[in-house]
């Protein structure tokens, strides 16, 4: 392709697709071009793809016949909106697709942007369209940082076509872009690249004459295997170590530099775990941690909390999660849950990090491997949807605030029965009128107890049910005998 297919709407703005580190527009872009060769370049940036083949790890949307290979080698591509983690290709994805199609291509930022500049850019796109007859690709990275007034200027432009818009986004596109432009695009999700596919991006670093190629470097396959597996998927972070490893280790005696596993673990040094307090990673590691206390893996549970700490989640919201857990979860199937977790939460304002992950620990897995029920928390819903629906019930009188016995005269108040003067201290009487029936115990832990009490109260109350019955008879029929003597 020419270069004129990445050209910008105002001169020179799509060459900032492939423009080299430092390299401005005019005279000023040409002197720092010389001054940073491309090799001075970082090594993820000169190792960007130029062709679909070229991509790893993303077979599930590009290999043979899926449907966005197929639209981009046909040039018939839609808008489409780039979703995953940092490090997998989005930016990539986006280059090769400028390069496969003979559209112009103009790219944006969703950090630098704003509404002028981008409409400047649409309209542009708009003529090229009726005078030249050519499409144009707008490449919005982060366009997740796009505010709604931006994402509205979008909408007209991407429905009728003077657009082909690809948006990049590490954030989940239908909770941070507008419900009409993700209706417009086609949303295809990136996956962290597995081991194998980091591992080839590393060997083809090493092998390519753009990057460590003909440099005298060559790495252990040990140190590659560990780099692959300590970068969680990121081949811009695997990239970025190996040359650090291949730019600090002093060469042998033959002149050539060998990565071993211990320079690849300097240079990676901390591992910088993916988890951003208020984006994706935060929300679906909690979810995930959550739902393995609920599962009862008290392994997976700590894997989870283990990873939320190392990251330098905020010890507080793990604990109020576990309280919230302990009643939703496991409620009475173990009532002790509940105590455990706000002992954890406690103790984590008492005690403080880094000793307070003792406590969640403890918490985690005590949780985790309780018994569960969640019969609590789901007769509380049922009874709340009723209340919703308009089934709000009186009070029945006996069980009315009265202050005193006269009160209770004066408003026809009486009858409340004292559980504790019967047996069991319990009594048969109307606490509400219905018969619905909310709590169900399950047959799980402390909450089978609960269930046969319960049962055994119903019994104590059917036999009190029966005797008052009895007695109202056998009082109807004495007083009817009476009526029948003073007859006769």
């Amino acid at each position: 392709m020419g270069e004129d297919l990445f050209e910008g709407l105002d001169g020179g703005a799509g060459e900032d697709v492939f423009r080299t580190e430092g390299e401005g527009p005019g005279e000023g872009g040409a002197r720092a071009k010389a001054e940073w060769p491309d090799a001075r370049r970082p090594l993820a940036a000169r190792m960007r793809p130029r062709r679909l083949e070229d991509i790893v790890g993303q077979d599930h949307i590009l290999g043979e016949g899926k449907l966005l290979r197929r639209a981009i080698e046909a040039d018939r591509l839609g808008s489409i909106i780039l979703y995953g983690p940092p490090g997998c290709g989005k930016t990539s994805l986006a280059e090769v697709i400028a390069r496969a199609t003979k559209r112009a291509f103009e790219r944006s930022s969703g950090v630098l942007s704003n509404v002028a500049g981008l409409r400047k850019a649409l309209e542009g796109a708009k003529a090229r369209l009726a005078m030249a007859g050519r499409e144009t690709i707008l490449f919005i990275d982060e366009i997740h940082r796009f505010n709604k007034a931006q994402q509205d200027v979008l909408l007209p432009y991407v429905e009728e076509g003077s657009v082909t818009l690809i948006g990049a986004t590490t954030h989940n596109p239908f909770f941070f872009i507008n419900n009409p432009l993700t209706s417009r695009s086609q949303i295809f999700q990136l996956n962290p690249l597995d081991e194998a596919a980091v591992e080839a991006l590393l060997r083809r670093a090493l092998e390519s004459p753009e990057g460590l190629g003909g440099k005298g470097v060559e790495a252990d396959g040990e140190a590659l295997a560990f780099l692959a597996a300590v970068c969680e998927g990121d081949g811009r972070r695997a990239l970025n170590a190996l040359e650090i490893a291949a730019l600090t280790t002093p060469p042998g005696p033959d002149g050539r530099v060998r990565i071993t596993r211990a320079a690849a673990e300097e240079s990676i040094q901390k591992k910088a775990v993916r988890y951003d307090a208020d984006e994706d990673e935060h929300y679906d590691t909690i979810s995930a941690f959550i739902k393995s206390v609920r599962g009862s893996d008290p392994n997976a549970a700590l894997y989870w909390l283990a990873k939320m700490l190392y990251a330098g989640e905020d010890p507080r919201f793990v604990a109020r999660r576990l309280v919230i857990l302990a009643s939703e979860d496991i409620g009475n199937a173990d009532p002790r849950g509940l105590t455990v977790a706000v002992s954890a939460l406690q103790a984590v304002d008492f005690v403080g990090m880094p000793e307070a992950r003792l406590a969640l620990a403890q918490a985690t897995t005590y949780l985790a491997t309780a018994p569960k029920s969640n019969a609590s928390y789901l007769g509380l819903a049922e009874a709340s949807a009723d209340v919703a629906a308009g089934r709000v019930l009186p009070v029945p009188r006996a069980l009315r605030s009265t202050g005193s016995k006269r009160a209770a005269k004066a408003f026809g108040h009486e009858g409340y029965l004292y559980a504790h003067d019967f047996e069991g201290h319990v009594v048969d009487q109307e606490y509400v009128p219905t018969s619905k029936i909310y709590y169900r115990p399950t047959q799980e832990g402390y909450e089978k107890a609960i269930g046969e009490r319960i049962a055994h109260w119903n019994e104590i109350r059917a036999a009190q049910r029966a005797a008052r019955r009895a007695a109202e008879k056998a009082a109807e029929k004495k007083a009817a005998e009476g009526k029948q003597e003073e007859a006769e």
